[in-house]
């Protein structure tokens, strides 16, 4: 069966996931996440990759990039998995693959997921039990949002930039924007639609980028849409 091609928009934001091989542990001690986060923080401009947010687990990473070209999210991604897999290689004497063959990826309605996905990617490690509060853990952009680590190399967002004209308001809205109650239905959407290469948005969101694309990528089913949503087209109109 033909893979689906994958949706990559230039300038937009894309939610991207890669695992571990078999799922197998690709990060073992604070060596490995540092080696990563090195690759990542070195060739994001070298590929014109804006990096907005990330969490390294334990057998598998969460990026939110936005590639200025369509061909910089794959190359970053390749330079990623490859230097990580022959460092691994040259520490345990081994051969083979250290990933996934391939990332998952989805682009990200900027007007209204960008901080949602933010939030999701941050507090995987929370949802996972790992740590109480996402600043807790280590590995993270959480530290950098909170204004609690020198991640300088991350690209702040537009979404993050808006929440305040200094960095300390920034930061204390950020913080309760972690804390606040997620909307239904928010974590399924984000989670779904990377897995299954889909768009994380609305459905003029997906409308639009198909649009633009020529081509139908998101699965939907039959009907009518939401109700809440018929109404806002309705006002729109």
């Amino acid at each position: 069966m033909p893979r689906i091609g994958r949706a990559i928009l230039q300038y937009y934001p894309h939610h991207v996931v890669q695992r571990g091989h078999n799922r197998q542990v690709v990060f073992a001690d604070a060596r490995d996440y540092e080696r990563y986060l090195e690759t990542l923080a070195q060739f994001k401009d070298v590929y014109g990759v804006k990096v907005y947010a990330f969490c390294l687990m334990t057998n598998h990473v969460h990026l939110l990039v936005a590639p200025e070209e369509i061909a910089g999210l794959g190359q970053l991604m390749k330079r990623l998995a490859g230097r990580q897999t022959r460092y691994h290689n040259r520490l345990e004497g081994r051969t083979g693959t250290l990933w996934e063959s391939r990332y998952k990826s989805s682009p990200v309605d900027t007007d209204e997921y960008l901080l949602a996905c933010t939030r999701y990617i941050e507090l995987n490690p929370v949802r996972a039990r790992m740590v109480a509060t996402p600043e807790d853990y280590r590995w993270s952009s959480c530290h950098y949002h909170l204004g609690r680590n020198g991640w300088g190399w991350l690209d702040p967002d537009p979404c993050y930039l808006a929440l305040g004209n200094v960095a300390a308001e920034r930061q204390q809205r950020y913080r309760l924007f972690l804390r606040a109650t997620i909307p239904e239905g928010e974590w399924n959407l984000i989670r779904d639609a990377v897995q299954r290469g889909q768009l994380t948005g609305t459905g003029r969101f997906v409308d639009k980028v198909e649009e633009v694309l020529g081509r139908r990528i998101e699965k939907r089913t039959r009907g009518r849409p939401p109700k809440a949503e018929r109404a806002t087209d309705a006002q729109e109109k």
